[in-house]
């Protein structure tokens, strides 16, 4: 019999194995998280850069233009890219899980019927960029930057088509961990981009017509050299060319598609709507300028979750497409960690910086004073975009689109949104009311997400995972 103090050490040593193995494994998913997310992290800033800069040149040549490309950029555009972004997310779902199965040719399929569909959107969605300026004096925008936008938004009308072709061929990339080649292409077009803005907006002076000239042609890059990187490596047999399957069973995938563009708009208009809101305030000048210097750090820094957004979908929709229900739950463990310590970082950044880096945007002290009281505020958002934008993913991931676009409009418009007006308008606490009532709808969605991700039932998730790829999949698999 072996005595109390050897169980005692042979136990002692079991743990230390298994905390071992726990740290191993850790370390081994964060690796190929890293492989993912980096790279997509990257490609997101450049991209995410192209519309930034064009309003920093804009800005070179007048208020008005930097107002014109503003407005056109974040409302007119900022409308189109949320429901292209959202629709063509659903293929993050279908690649995923197709790859994860296995059924390498489904991918090239998807992303045809994808383009299909974001094409179709696109056309529905022209009327707002030929009446840009009736739609925004109809939101109070002044006469003048109405003027502005609206010859702005008619001329970056082809921008409109190149996020139809790009998303779709994004997703295709990203199921496939294909990053580098997206990260490479989007930082030699950066690259582009910059030197034709010089040259288009402020060496030949033309103006807003220049800056959409600019756009257009960046944007239409990144989708070419993709392409042509598509066809040219057959992407290990996910392209096999054009085909006729991309017409078959639309509906559900148009059903997919707008769960996921529903679930993504409202969570960016969300935030659009908080500059919007303070445009009511008295004096607006100042609350609007300071909110808007937050939103753009905030932009920034919502580009790196975006990236563990787009990480983590892929990995837990290949594990589930693979039925590795565990793998897929703990590499939500990793990634949930991993963003949430970044997050901490971010948040004692801008805090310990807050009387620093509103003049980095603005020479005005009143609004650099409004930034600096407005940065507790713009530190918990970072600290939320931490965790929030991750379980996003995971839903995503996991085909749960719907739930979640229920969710966001409980939160975001039922309790965030009046709770704001209220703090903001009713009990006179300005921009900091509004924000605030903001970040509690945020708050209260973020649990809501993590009560649903703890509690499901995951072994089932890779069922469905593998019923979704054989439902969309089979018709197509045996030709």
């Amino acid at each position: 019999m072996e005595s109390d103090a050897e169980v005692a050490l042979i136990e002692k040593r079991r743990e230390i194995n298994r905390r071992g193995s726990f740290i191993k494994e850790f370390g081994l998913e964060s690796k190929s998280l890293w492989k993912l997310s980096g790279p997509a992290i990257f490609t997101y800033i450049c991209q995410y850069s192209l519309g930034a800069l064009t309003q920093t040149f804009a800005g070179q040549v007048g208020e008005l233009e930097l107002a014109s490309v503003s407005v056109g950029n974040s409302v007119i555009g900022g409308l189109s890219y949320g429901v292209m972004m959202g629709m063509g997310s659903a293929l993050e779902t279908l690649c995923g899980q197709a790859y994860g199965a296995g059924q390498m040719r489904m991918l090239g399929i998807y992303m045809q019927r994808s383009w299909v569909i974001l094409l179709v959107t696109a056309i529905v969605l022209l009327p707002v960029y030929i009446f840009a300026p009736p739609i925004l004096r109809f939101f109070g925008e002044s006469d003048e930057i109405s003027r502005g936008a609206g010859t702005f938004a008619l001329w970056v009308i082809p921008q409109l088509f190149a996020y139809a072709m790009n998303f779709p061929i994004q997703k295709f990339l990203q199921a496939q961990k294909k990053m580098m080649a997206m990260a490479w292409i989007s930082v030699v077009v950066l690259v582009l981009h910059v030197f034709f803005s010089w040259l288009l907006i402020l060496k030949l002076e033309w103006g807003l017509v220049g800056a959409a000239v600019t756009l257009n042609v960046s944007w239409w890059l990144v989708v070419i050299l993709q392409l042509i990187y598509i066809i040219v490596t057959k992407s290990d047999g996910a392209w096999s060319g054009f085909s006729m399957s991309a017409f078959h069973d639309l509906f559900s995938f148009v059903r997919l598609s707008l769960a996921s563009a529903v679930m993504l708009c409202l969570e960016l208009w969300y935030l659009y709507v908080l500059v919007v809101i303070a445009g009511h305030l008295d004096n607006p000048v100042v609350p609007v300028d300071a909110l808007s210097i937050c939103m753009n750090i905030n932009g920034w820094d919502a580009m790196i979750s975006i990236g563990f957004n787009a990480a983590i979908s892929v990995r837990v929709s290949n594990e589930l497409g693979a039925g590795n229900p565990a793998a897929a739950k703990f590499s939500v463990w990793v990634v949930s960690i991993t963003s949430m310590l970044i997050a901490v970082v971010c948040m004692v950044l801008v805090i310990a910086t807050r009387d620093v880096f509103p003049y980095l945007f603005t020479n005005s002290e009143a609004v650099a004073n409004e930034t600096t009281r407005l940065s507790v505020l713009l530190g918990i958002t970072v600290l939320l975009n931490g965790l929030q934008p991750v379980l996003s993913g995971v839903a995503v991931g996991a085909g749960w689109q719907a739930i979640v676009a229920y969710v966001n409009i409980g939160c975001y418009y039922i309790v965030g949104l009046p709770l704001g007006i209220v703090l903001g308008f009713v009990l006179d606490f300005g921009s900091m009311g509004i924000w605030g009532g903001m970040i509690g709808g945020i708050v209260l969605q973020t649990i809501i997400l993590i009560v649903i991700t703890s509690t499901r039932n995951w072994n089932k998730e890779a069922s469905e995972a593998e019923s979704r790829v054989k439902k969309w999949g089979g018709s197509v698999a045996h030709h």
